[in-house]
């Protein structure tokens, strides 16, 4: 039943259960305020939003004040004015006067309302209360004195994260913000608590003191490191990224943003960046310009071509790419005659599908469900913010199911789980068909399904309860552009897929975007060292320096502009936020070079816009249209695990691209920490009779990794759980794995 209210002298009509607030909100009336916001819970502790409602016997907060039909309210009268100067008198009492070293300085809510609302002298006269910092974790800063307890952060943790990291003890000026006994916060989506708070006690450790707010340059973008893409502000300071934000999106991102896709800038300008291109001669590598790298490169591409035919090449390209970087990857390739070209570089099964596998339905439309069965999915590691926006569905009654190989929490209520071994999982399909059927229900394979080495049968068993059941298939695409590099073709036809290029080595080699030795199927490093001619566009110097013949220097997503296509098949075009560094050049360039050095059609182009023209004159509608996550016919299913270990190989959260891997203070992390250790259920960890934190020797596939061991209750008894992705497990293959304990090395 609509609301009728006047507010300032305006009518206007809001919803039943709306509050003073959002009316005002509605008018485009400021009130001001700290502890509200529109996201979280009504906490009305600030008081700074303290309102004259006619009849009332006092002000009344208009966060916290429902609208009533007939309510006259006044934000700015002068009982409402003394008010809010009342509250600003009190808040700035203990406030410390260190504006001018603030990280906050210039974006503080606080000291922008003290203008209008605060004094020009202070009444106090007593000594001000310190409070001590405390250490968050490498990401969060703090500097509590500065702290005006709106509890944002802790409504924050509790509401959106899902986990109550921090909490308020004390009362009256003795309150404290505090993390629960001296632990960090380790929440996927921290990093949120920085722009929340509305004052400096909560900054960014990585951006503190390196720039002032308004030295920076702002520029739109979107993510790079998850097929959500979620909408973002890259700031800038002379062609050098300090800082990334959320750009609220409703639909997407809901106005937050992980912490892989806030802190990953750090990575981008790491010691390793290759600047120039080099060219591997007799003496060693040797810095060349472009024009004697890109005729060495081009010659050798065609030198294999015409002496082994097209077919003796393999191309492997990352899905995070764009979309006209990969079209011109998979153009050049075919011009050579070579249909082995793949991004979908942690797959060992690969079932052909009618069209790109997707989310089955918008991102939006997650919040609608009924139910949900995620199968072989970490969510809050893969994809956090679509954990988030399932969280808040549970809430308000969606009904989780889980199929996975590892109990992680949620953090949100679970219907129903089943947690199986890895060989396990297609046969524990059919038994949710119960808990889906008539439902508005979604099925939803995660990265681990996918990189499962039943993955074709998994996908099926998927689409058979979702005949059964009425349910949705979606898929969780791995990788920022995985959905763009199938639309745009960069993957066989008739040719080898990753796995086969490396199964059947090939005597050439083009490489973009990929690290091989943590990116790449398990033996890429050794079909690579036994090719004749190896070219590879890379921001980094990497392990391609040893096996690598020509290394061409691109930039990352910030100095390129391009596309991505996400998991719902939305295109977002962006543009560089930086100048390339060094002599790098964006890959699209470097590839249109390349074709045109070949002398192939198709790469004559000058400008981006004609080369996203030429994919499809209308690339958004382009992008929404062949997508299906139907199976048409099942690819060959990789080794399974055998013996009496099964592994549980995940990429880990800050390991899944170049960028990401080389950012420090992602890398000093609690799920950074975790990933170089071999986790067992605690009767696996006896059985093999382990000391605490004793090393353990794996072998499989020919390759063994030394890794400390670890008891993890999350892991099924028979399993170890052993990171893929990470330099300390690259040598493990697939098949059969064997454990045997490090004997200690006693010091005499």
């Amino acid at each position: 039943m609509p609301i009728n209210l006047e507010i300032d002298g305006t009518a206007v009509t809001v919803e039943n259960g709306q509050t003073v607030m959002e009316a005002a909100n509605k008018l485009g009336l400021f009130v001001p305020h700290f502890c509200y916001h529109k996201k979280l819970s009504i906490a009305a502790n600030c008081r700074m939003c303290l309102v004259q409602v006619e009849k009332a016997p006092k002000p009344l907060p208009a966060c916290a004040t429902p609208a009533t039909e007939g309510m006259k309210v006044q934000t700015h009268s002068k009982q409402a004015i003394d008010a809010q100067k009342g509250v600003m008198e009190f808040l700035l009492i203990n406030h410390p006067l260190d504006c001018p070293i603030c990280d906050q300085g210039g974006e503080c809510q606080l000291q922008d309302l003290a203008v209008g609302y605060g004094g020009s002298a202070s009444r106090y006269q007593e000594e001000k209360r310190s409070v001590a910092n405390k250490d968050l974790g490498p990401l969060i800063s703090t500097d509590m004195t500065r702290c005006i307890h709106c509890t944002r952060c802790v409504r924050f943790g509790q509401e959106v994260a899902g986990v109550m990291e921090l909490g308020m003890a004390g009362r009256g000026e003795h309150s404290e913000i505090l993390s629960f006994v001296g632990r960090t916060v380790d929440s996927e989506v921290s990093g949120n608590m920085i722009d929340l708070c509305p004052v400096g006690a909560l900054t960014s450790k990585p951006f503190r003191y390196t720039a002032r707010s308004w030295e920076l340059s702002r520029r739109k973008s979107v993510s790079a490191h998850d097929s959500l893409n979620s909408p973002m502000v890259i700031q800038t300071k002379q062609d050098r990224v300090m800082r990334s934000l959320p750009l609220e999106d409703e639909t997407l991102n809901e106005g937050w943003l992980s912490d892989r896709d806030r802190f990953a800038y750090e990575g981008l300008n790491a010691d390793d960046r290759l600047t120039r291109p080099m060219v591997k001669r007799s003496t060693g590598w040797a810095e060349v310009e472009w024009a004697e790298a890109l005729d060495v490169a081009a010659k050798g591409l065609k030198d294999v071509a015409v002496k082994h035919g097209g077919d003796a090449l393999g191309c492997l390209v990352a899905p995070n790419l764009t979309v006209e970087e990969l079209h011109l990857a998979q153009a050049l390739v075919r011009g050579l005659g070579c249909d082995n070209i793949d991004h979908r570089l942690r797959q060992s099964s690969f079932p052909k599908t009618a069209g790109a596998p997707w989310l089955g339905m918008p991102v939006a439309d997650l919040s609608k469900l009924e139910a949900v069965l995620l199968v072989g999915s970490t969510l809050r590691k893969e994809q956090p913010l679509l954990a988030t926006r399932l969280r808040a569905a549970a809430k308000k009654g969606l009904a989780v199911h889980v199929l996975h190989a590892a109990d992680d929490s949620l953090l949100m209520p679970v219907a129903g789980k089943r947690i199986v071994k890895p060989s396990k999982l297609v046969s524990e399909v059919a038994s949710f068909a119960e808990a889906l059927k008539g439902k508005k229900a979604a099925i939803l394979l995660g990265h681990y399904a996918q990189q499962h080495s039943q993955f074709s049968e998994l996908l099926s068993a998927v689409q058979r309860l979702a005949k059964e059941t009425g349910a949705t298939v979606g898929v969780l695409p791995d990788g920022a552009n995985a959905v763009g590099a199938h639309r745009v073709g960069a993957l066989p036809r008739k040719g080898l897929d990753a796995r086969g290029m490396v199964a059947a080595p090939r005597k050439g080699y083009f490489l973009a975007g990929v690290e091989p030795e943590v990116d790449c199927p398990a033996g890429t490093v050794r079909a690579l060292a036994g090719a004749e001619f190896v070219v590879a566009l890379t921001a980094y110097r990497n392990g391609l320096a040893d096996h690598a013949h020509v290394m061409l220097p691109i930039g990352p997503f910030t100095e390129t502009g391009g596309t991505f296509v996400n998991m719902e098949g939305r295109a977002q075009t962006f543009n560089a936020v930086v100048k390339p560094l060094g002599d790098s050049k964006p890959a699209w360039k470097v590839l249109r070079m390349l074709g045109d050095e070949l002398g192939l059609d198709g790469f004559q182009v000058e400008t981006i816009e004609q080369l996203r023209h030429a994919i499809a004159p209308d690339l958004a509608a382009w992008a929404r249209t062949g997508l299906d996550n139907a199976i048409s016919t099942e690819g060959a299913a990789g080794r399974s695990g055998s013996g009496t270990y099964e592994r549980i190989a995940e990429v880990p959260l800050y390991a899944t691209d170049a960028i990401v891997r080389r950012s420090a203070p992602l890398q000093k992390t609690a799920d950074a920490a975790a990933a170089g250790k071999a986790r067992m259920n605690p009767a696996t960890f006896a059985a093999l009779g382990l000391a605490d934190g004793q090393s353990v020797r794996l072998r499989q596939g020919g390759g063994e990794a030394v890794l400390p061991a670890a008891i993890d209750a999350a892991v099924p008894e028979g399993c170890v759980r052993v990171a893929r992705g990470i330099r300390e497990t690259v040598a493990l293959g697939e098949g059969e794995l064997t454990i045997e304990k490090v004997s200690v090395q006693r010091v005499a």
